[in-house]
């Protein structure tokens, strides 16, 4: 079963991250990774196949350092459980990142469509998907009553057919 974390404040987020995925791993899941808003202005992600023992070993303790971040534990259900399919999920830009519970229904006609407007793919999931259209949302989405990425997100999920959960990290709209 899918589980999602995420870390907004004053203190280092990769440790706090780990733990709530630590606190994920009796759920059940084949990969976890996480993704922080890094100092020099990138979003760093790290998963891998397996469980959370595997990326903490290979983060040789150099885990990624920022004060805001996303983290997820996954079962699969789009694409094989490896370290391409794990989450976060970036868009194109790599100015933001995704987590997802759940099922999104119309991944493929989604995938589709914007594969044809360029966007480029790397997983086999649904989730990446999501990470795509809000990217998309965010360059035509101008908000003055709420942060740029929620009008964003909301945007994108008018789009979408499913049950899920979502987490998403934007450099663009850092709080």
């Amino acid at each position: 079963m899918c589980g999602i974390v995420g870390y907004v404040g004053a203190r280092d987020s990769s440790p706090i991250l780990l733990d709530g995925l630590r606190r994920l791993e009796y759920r059940g899941y084949d990969s976890a990774g996480i993704a922080i808003c890094a100092p020099d202005g990138t979003i760093q992600i790290r998963k891998s196949e397996g469980k959370l023992a595997k990326l903490v070993e290979s983060l040789n303790g150099g885990a990624p350092r920022g004060t805001l971040g996303i983290g997820h534990t996954r079962w699969a259900t789009h694409g094989a459980p490896n370290d391409t399919n794990a989450h976060p999920h970036g868009d194109c830009t790599g100015r933001l990142a995704v987590v997802h519970n759940g099922i999104v229904e119309n991944y493929d006609e989604l995938r589709s469509e914007l594969r044809a407007q360029g966007h480029k793919f790397v997983s086999e999931t649904d989730t990446e998907v999501l990470a795509h259209l809000i990217e998309d949302a965010a360059k035509r989405v101008h908000s003055t009553d709420k942060p740029r990425l929620a009008a964003a997100v909301a945007d994108a999920l008018r789009r979408v057919r499913g049950t899920f959960a979502i987490g998403v990290i934007s450099l663009d709209d850092p709080g």
